[in-house]
């Protein structure tokens, strides 16, 4: 039996479709612009299909009205089921003639990794604001390019780092920030999924640009980030690979790397395809956060040292893109710019040093 991404975390999609949601998005409804921005859909994988396609369906700010993918098959489904038209389905090829498509306000680029670079940058020639799924590229020179581009485009990039719009991730950056058990003095992140399928394009360094740290260790890296409010000043990492067979070079089986911090926390972290795991743990000087699951779709659960955190479960992705649009329509900053995605693969560069070094790497 394959194991595969979509299978460790299908459980938790089908959750997200029915849980409640927040009554503050609710009301926003109320509150919707007068036209709803055009979303692009670019590339038509599990996550395009399954959480993207059906939060679109309930935004306030925006609405599906165009896609772009390789397989006519899946366009011709996905013109009927949404009643696209047909001249908002592009193909990679025609893309770019997007440039000349006013329905369409916003491109959101859910492709393989190695392909979030060209997409983003050829989004924003054609004038189109970008929200890049994460990581935002394969390599830090390529996260700086397409953030030039799109100011140059004078177009908002926005990388999709949906937990930053949800309530318990927000009340784990707020106990940071106003310190209600104190400093926080270590963290411990992790998060990992069992994947074997040497088909998966997640197991093609090409596409990828490395292991289980370009899909799933960038959430426990950002993790640490926003538990402490801190940036790391530098990181030690290591690595074990049991299946060469499997996991090629360029693809780390299981990685583990450890951060510090300027007040003096730190923190240890975990990613692998080689078994199912998902925490994390925030120590402060008087108390103690744990979450798990931490990082899914939802729902999230966790408690700190006064107990369970009792907080609204919600449909992240509707979050995300509501939040990224408002900003859109307002001419005002979002809150996960180009700038956050190259903060962690500035990180990530530095963990794939100190790993293959084995030296600290100072950050």
């Amino acid at each position: 039996m394959k194991n595969t991404r979509r299978d460790f975390l299908k459980t938790f999609a089908a959750t997200s479709l029915t849980v409640p949601m927040l009554s503050s998005l609710q009301a926003n409804a109320a509150f919707a612009p007068e036209k709803k921005l055009g979303v692009a859909l670019v590339g038509l994988g599990y996550y395009a299909t399954y959480q993207l396609a059906p939060a679109l369906e309930k935004t306030a700010n925006c609405h599906l009205v165009g896609i772009v993918t390789g397989t006519p098959s899946k366009a011709e489904t996905w013109k009927k089921k949404y009643n696209l038209q047909d001249k908002n389905i592009y193909n990679y090829q025609n893309f770019d003639q997007i440039a000349n498509n006013p329905d369409i306000d916003v491109v959101y680029v859910v492709l393989p990794n190695s392909m979030h670079h060209e997409f983003t940058l050829r989004a924003a020639k054609a004038g189109k604001h970008v929200i890049c799924e994460k990581p935002m590229a394969v390599s830090v020179k390529e996260a700086e390019e397409m953030i030039a581009a799109c100011k140059a485009a004078n177009v908002q990039l926005a990388i999709g780092y949906r937990l930053h719009y949800e309530p318990f991730t927000n009340e784990v950056m707020r106990l940071a920030k106003d310190k209600d058990f104190g400093k926080v003095t270590f963290v411990e992140a992790s998060f990992g999924f069992p994947l074997r399928d040497p088909k998966a394009w997640r197991l093609n360094p090409k596409l990828s640009g490395g292991g289980p740290m370009m899909d799933v260790g960038i959430y426990a890296l950002n993790a640490a980030r926003y538990a402490t409010g801190e940036e790391p000043i530098s990181v030690t990492a290591q690595t074990v690979k049991t299946r060469p067979d499997i996991y090629l070079p360029g693809i780390e089986e299981t990685l583990f790397w450890q951060m510090k911090f300027p007040s003096g926390a730190v923190s240890n972290h975990t990613t692998t395809y080689n078994s199912g795991l998902q925490r994390l743990y925030v120590g402060y000087e008087n108390g103690n956060l744990e979450m798990s699951p931490a990082y899914d779709y939802g729902p999230l659960k966790g408690k700190t040292s006064k107990g369970e955190m009792n907080l609204p479960i919600v449909y992240h992705q509707v979050l995300e893109l509501d939040g990224i649009c408002d900003c859109i329509i307002n001419k005002k900053p979002n809150i996960t710019p180009g700038e956050e995605g190259l903060k962690d693969m500035k990180l990530i560069e530095a963990i794939f040093k100190a790993a293959k070094t084995g030296k600290e790497v100072k950050v």
